[in-house]
């Protein structure tokens, strides 16, 4: 245990530390910020590591007036506001590690009803890869894959599991959990935050984000197996469909960022999805993540063949005449896009895919769904056909 401290403070000083193979999607946008004077801390802060990081901060308070910082001891939603009250600052530096409060989402929350809108908040967290990283580190071969597991266990699965949950917090307090640098982001976006920037440096995540509305008020996710989804269904009503969990939790709250930052793939998905889990990858291939959704095309929900039940963000992303278009049929369990030769890739294929099935759908809709069915049957057995 001592040799595992010894590397976790070695770690955290270390450039050739950094979570390797991973696409960091954001590039500070220090230029598009009109506060010269955030400009001016953002590049000084960015180039150091966390420990010179909180000691040029501390030095600069007094005379930086828009720069706050929010020191170790505020861990509350209430010393949130009590440290803030009347200060207004349009940049705020976090002191704690993200993953060591335990009411996390109560105090982002709580940052967010402080703040002006504009403001940047600076914030860090050891990450789950990292922690797997000083684990690996710290113990001889097959010892430390055992350490790995039970530590996955623990930390990552009993803090979501009805059963555990709990449990865990009564034993940890829900301090030193590990964060999957998405859950980290999504719990920013969660709060009413937009990530402008996000970097591993020197065995640290660091975010640099900007409140832009009011917080998500919706149910916290917890990370069962399954989840219930928001989409819209006919008539642009919402319907909740049910799927087996592919993704890391707060996953669904950086769509916008990762449309921002990523392209679409064939079959309208998003390329390299960094958010889905590697059992997710495997359950997605092969349509396993979607045999909750049976329950949704036994409830009338969603019939077996049509146009994908999108969220609202996805939604927004059409032009107003295919979303008018798709509000009058009922959603489907398989996509039309699977009858194509040639699997659309972009926005603009993905709707002119589905506006041909939708006209023959609306002239013909027993006859249409007949012939996509087999058609897409057909595709997927010869053709090798697969979600993504």
């Amino acid at each position: 245990m001592k040799q595992l401290f010894r590397l976790q403070y070695e770690f955290s000083n270390a450039d050739a530390y950094t979570e390797k193979g991973v696409d960091l999607g954001a590039k500070l946008r220090i230029d598009d910020i009109d506060d010269a004077e955030v400009r001016g801390v953002l590049a000084a802060i960015m180039p150091l590591d966390l420990h010179d990081t909180l000691q040029w901060t501390k030095r600069h308070q007094d005379e930086y007036t828009s720069l706050a910082l929010l020191p170790l001891t505020v861990t509350t939603p209430e010393a949130v506001h009590h440290h803030l009250d009347g200060k207004k600052p349009h940049i705020v530096f976090c002191e704690r590690p993200l993953h060591t409060i335990t009411a996390l989402n109560e105090v982002l929350y709580a940052l967010n009803d402080t703040v002006d809108k504009g403001t940047i908040v600076c914030c860090h967290s050891m990450t789950a890869t990292l922690k797997r990283h000083l684990i690996m580190e710290a113990y001889p071969f097959g010892i430390r894959q055992l350490v790995v597991a039970a530590h996955f266990l623990w930390h990552r699965v009993c803090p979501k599991l009805g059963l555990t949950r709990r449990l865990y917090f009564a034993a940890t307090g829900g301090k030193n959990r590990t964060f999957h640098r998405v859950e980290v982001m999504g719990r920013l976006y969660r709060a009413g935050f937009e990530v402008l920037d996000e970097q591993f440096r020197m065995g640290h995540f660091f975010v640099v984000a900007r409140k832009v509305k009011a917080p998500i008020n919706d149910p916290e996710p917890l990370g069962s197996p399954i989840i219930h989804l928001k989409r819209k269904g006919k008539e642009g009503r919402d319907i909740v469909v049910h799927k087996f969990r592919t993704m890391y939790t707060y996953s669904e709250y950086i769509q916008p960022y990762l449309y921002h930052y990523q392209h679409l793939q064939k079959g309208g998905k998003f390329k390299d999805d960094y958010r889905v889990t590697p059992l997710g990858r495997i359950m997605r291939r092969w349509w396993l993540d979607e045999l909750p959704m049976l329950w949704n095309l036994l409830r009338g929900d969603l019939k077996l063949v049509g146009v994908r039940p999108l969220s609202e963000h996805y939604f927004s992303l059409y032009n107003p005449e295919m979303q008018e278009l798709r509000s009058h049929v009922k959603p489907g369990l398989v996509p039309p896009f699977f009858y194509e030769r040639n699997t659309p890739s972009t926005i603009d294929e993905i709707q002119a895919s589905e506006r041909r099935y939708l006209e023959a759908y609306m002239k013909a809709p027993l006859r249409t769904d007949w012939k996509y069915f087999w058609g897409i049957l057909t595709n997927i057995i010869l053709r090798k056909k697969h979600s993504a």
